[in-house]
């Protein structure tokens, strides 16, 4: 099947409420099909097709792997599965590595419709937290694509947004209310346009974050397109490269897991508060294991209950110490909404 264009749409954390704002706007004849990664729990009923379908005009279901996309239809990525497409238009949903904490993740379904199409592509980037889609986006532009952003200001959480706009030179940022009709012209233009001039080392990076994505055996091929850095993986505590020249910046393992540098902050800051209560919870447990052992040394030995309970006493400070430590502690945020935003 011949596909003029081929429309992917990214969103997390307010994501569905713009994605069905865009949904109510695309007729039944709409020329593209629609592909849709949106962060969900691996654990999710995976009702969101049923949500756009029930809202909109458009046919809505969730990929399968092996289906031919069709014009005219949305194609939502199940729980726990990323969603690829290729030249032929032919689904893929595998269960490859964690991209920025996320299965399904947004770049590696942008960056599959990047190398399947290149100029035909349209990608859009929806209300999100952190700044996954952005490196998929800019892959988009790479080839020769069309990028939209849903604007900062109209998003209930801006962080994915303003990632993209820092990062790639968007064509388009316009509000969710503004975006459905926009994709219905931008499928109607029928200039041709000219093929995008791209590195060679761009375009394989590319073709080994893809490949990657589908299998992860040869993850280690990503070695080439970056140095050891001084961090490891979350995921499986590998050895972390940094990726060179990225913006921003970006980490991949040779398992395959990838993250950008705020993404790593985030899982950093959820493992550093995890061990916190780990030893809070060790703590509290020695301070009740102790006044047991003071009970018990009570009829026997008052002094030594009377240390034991002194002991278990300064256990539990400690444990106050350190929780309040922990709430009062404000996590690294995320840059503010800047003010002057770009747009077409």
């Amino acid at each position: 099947m011949a596909y003029d264009n081929v429309v992917v749409i990214g969103g997390s954390a307010g994501g569905i409420d713009a994605l069905i704002k865009i949904a109510r706007d695309l007729p039944q004849d709409f020329a593209a099909p629609v592909l849709v990664v949106v962060h969900m729990s691996p654990d999710s009923p995976g009702y969101l097709a049923d949500i756009v379908g029930t809202r909109g005009q458009l046919e809505a279901r969730n990929a399968e792997a092996g289906e031919l996309m069709r014009n005219g239809v949305v194609y939502v990525a199940p729980p726990d599965r990323h969603l690829l497409v290729d030249a032929n238009g032919r689904l893929n949903t595998p269960r490859g590595p964690h991209e920025n904490r996320s299965r399904p993740a947004i770049d590696p379904l942008f960056r599959s419709a990047a190398l399947a199409f290149g100029a035909r592509t349209i990608g859009v980037i929806l209300s999100g937290a952190l700044d996954d889609g952005t490196i998929g986006l800019r892959g988009i532009k790479m080839l020769g694509g069309t990028t939209v952003v849903q604007d900062p200001l109209d998003a209930i959480v801006a962080s994915m947004p303003s990632s993209a706009l820092r990062s790639v030179s968007v064509d388009y940022c316009r509000p969710a209310s503004d975006i459905g009709p926009l994709l219905q012209r931008l499928v109607k233009t029928k200039q041709p346009k000219p093929a995008a001039t791209i590195e060679a080392m761009s375009r394989r990076q590319l073709e080994t974050e893809l490949e990657i994505a589908q299998d992860p055996t040869g993850a280690a091929a990503i070695r080439e397109f970056g140095m050891p850095s001084i961090f490891t993986c979350p995921e499986c505590h590998g050895t972390l490269l940094r990726l060179r020249g990225e913006r921003p910046v970006r980490f991949r393992c040779h398992t395959g897991h990838a993250f950008t540098a705020d993404t790593l902050l985030a899982e950093l800051n959820e493992a550093t508060e995890n061990a916190v209560w780990t030893a809070v919870r060790s703590m509290q447990e020695g301070a009740m294991l102790l006044t047991h052992l003071a009970d018990h040394w009570d009829a026997i030995d008052p002094d030594t209950a009377s240390r034991y309970r002194l002991k278990a006493k300064r256990a539990l400070k400690r444990a106050d110490t350190i929780r309040h430590s922990t709430v009062d502690e404000e996590p690294v945020g995320q840059p503010r909404v800047p003010q002057a935003l770009p747009g077409a």
